[in-house]
Order: C-alpha cells, then sequence, then structure tokens
C-alpha cells in the first residue's frame, strides 16, 4: 500500500498555561505580580512535533486522546489552522492539560495534571493499524496509553522515533519506548552519566542513532559506536522560551532522516530547528520552515568533536 503519512505522530496532545514569574524557583512570597500576563494556547510534545514536521513539508498525521471540553476545542482548533490532520478518539477524563512556570531566562517547569488520563485507557488498536499501514514512520510521545501501540507499529514494520525528555535513566516507565523505537532524543538535563545512558539505549533495544540534548552545550549523537558532539546553533533572535525545543529538534531531525540524510546531518538539522525554537514565545507556537532550517544550516561554522559527554563515562 502508499504511503499517504510521512510521519505518524502518537500521543502529546495538550494545552498549556503559561505563567511568567520573575525567577525559578519561585520566591516564597504572599503574591507576584507577573508580566506580561497568563496565556493559554494549545501546544504540547505532539503537537510541536506535528507542527514541525508539517512545517517541513512531511506529510503529517497525529493521533491522541483529547476530551470534549474547551481544551479539546484548543487543540483541534491548532491542528486544523495549521492544516495537520488529527484523529481525536474521545478521552472522558479530558484533554491534557499543564501549567507552564518560565522564567525571564526562558527556562520552564512544568506542572501536568495527572487527573487527565486512566490507567485503562488504550488508543484503539484497529486506529492504530489503519494509519500505520499508510504511514512511513511512527513518531511516539511518551504519554500514557502510547506504549501500548508500540508492538502494533513494529508488526506494521514502521520506523520509529520517541523523545525520552528529561529520563533519568533509570525510570522503568521509558524503557519500552527507548528499546522499541529506531531513533531515540533525550536530554541529558538528569542523567549523571549521558553517555552510559545512550550507549546502554543503543545496546539493550534497536537504536541506529541516540541523540541527547543539552541546552546551550549543544547535542550529543551516538550513532555507529561512535559519539560526536553537535555544537549549538545561533539563535536567529533573542532566546525568550525553552519550551517545543527539543520537539523542535526532532522534528528537524526526522525530516532530514527521512530524507536520507546521515544522522550527523540531520543532527545539525535539529541544533538549528531547537535553537529557532527558543525565540519563539511561550504564549504562541510557531515552527522553522524549510528555507530558514537549510539557511541555518549553511550559516553555521563546520565542526563536531569527537569523544565522551563532559562528566560522562563510556560503556553500558
Amino acid at each position: 500500500m502508499t504511503a499517504e503519512i510521512d510521519v505518524l505522530v502518537l500521543g502529546g496532545a495538550g494545552v498549556d498555561t503559561i505563567v511568567h514569574v520573575p525567577e525559578l524557583p519561585v520566591p516564597l512570597a504572599d503574591s507576584h505580580m507577573i508580566q506580561p500576563g497568563i496565556v493559554t494556547r494549545a501546544g504540547q510534545s505532539g503537537d510541536f512535533v506535528a507542527l514541525g514536521t508539517s512545517a517541513l513539508g512531511l506529510r503529517t498525521h497525529h493521533l491522541d486522546l483529547i476530551g470534549d471540553d474547551h481544551e479539546g476545542d484548543l487543540v483541534r482548533a491548532l491542528h486544523r489552522d495549521h492544516g495537520i490532520a488529527l484523529t481525536a478518539v474521545p478521552q472522558p477524563c479530558g484533554t491534557k492539560r499543564a501549567v507552564n512556570l518560565v522564567g525571564p531566562d526562558g527556562r520552564r517547569l512544568s506542572l501536568y495534571d495527572a487527573t487527565r488520563w486512566a490507567e485503562t485507557d488504550r488508543l484503539p488498536e484497529e486506529t492504530v493499524r489503519d494509519l500505520a499501514a499508510v504511514s512511513r514512520h511512527a513518531h511516539v510521545v511518551i504519554t500514557q496509553p502510547c506504549a501500548e501501540a508500540l508492538p502494533v507499529l513494529r508488526e506494521a514494520g514502521l520506523t520509529l522515533s520517541t523523545d525520552l525528555h528529561d529520563w533519568d535513566g533509570a525510570n522503568p516507565y521509558h524503557e519500552p519506548f527507548a528499546l522499541a523505537a529506531d531513533l531515540v532524543f533525550l536530554s541529558a538535563a538528569a542523567l549523571p552519566e549521558p553517555e552510559a545512558t545512550m550507549r546502554r539505549i543503543a545496546g539493550r533495544g534497536r537504536a541506529a542513532a541516540v541523540v541527547a540534548t543539552a541546552g546551550a552545550e549543544g547535542a550529543y549523537l551516538l550513532a555507529d559506536d561512535e559519539l560526536t558532539h553537535i555544537p549549538p546553533a545561533e539563535p536567529p533572535a533573542p532566546v525568550v522560551d525553552s519550551n517545543g525545543a527539543g520537539d523542535a529538534f526532532a522534528a528537524a531531525f526526522l525530516w532530514g532522516w527521512l530524507g536520507g540524510e546521515s544522522p550527523h546531518h540531520c543532527a545539525r538539522l535539529g541544533a538549528v530547528a531547537g535553537a529557532y525554537a527558543c525565540t519563539v514565545p511561550s504564549t504562541r507556537v510557531a515552527a522553522v520552515g524549510r528555507e530558514a532550517l537549510l539557511a541555518g544550516v549553511t550559516a553555521r561554522v563546520p565542526g563536531t568533536v569527537s569523544g565522551h559527554v563532559p562528566g560522562a563515562v563510556g560503556g553500558a
């Protein structure tokens, strides 16, 4: 069957309420005056990946559990406004939502509403199977219940990617995603030994490439058993918020990878997209397009360094 979808995104649809705070951690006080205000907008991890791949011209379809509520309306409107296909499975618990506290330097602290899901939640297997049958690749967000769909996606023969976000390398919840994916993204923020975790993922699972993003330090790519440092890209405007940077990195990496580029080049694309995302205020959503992405890669000074992640040890 001919592929009709380049990237099938599972999970991660939701709404964030953005609260700007004077600093993180928030100083203890009776109250704080908030500028520029409090804004609620659609856009969580799956939404941002779908937005990024679609902006780069990949045929994208998003599948998730979404409630019949105001937050669900915002998610549906986001996809409609950006021309992204969405299959919304009814979620009685309501649409996923979070409060993001954003500091002046763009760092954030996310508070997720854990009442918006249940252990019994499932994406309908027939729906997953039908969409997988016409897709080239699936990006699986770690939100519940996407782990249940992994065997169906593998059976369909799709390549898979996932983002483990700030995994500590030990929480067993993340392991099914880490070991099933062909491409694994994660943040180095909570990893005491990033290289060891990356090598363990590649050694135990099926990942052809593992990427650990490290904020202003750039990222680290493990491919063909070689660890490479990917320098950070220069943001095209002032950095105002880091929200969605990892999702933008993953989307641009996927665009390059599905186009046949090397993992190293894909990571350079990801670095440019991630830097662009940091210039987008948290109160709105936007993704880098092809022209700006390619211009950003061309403008970068070539150069990578192979070796260990600072402070990390090799081996699994």
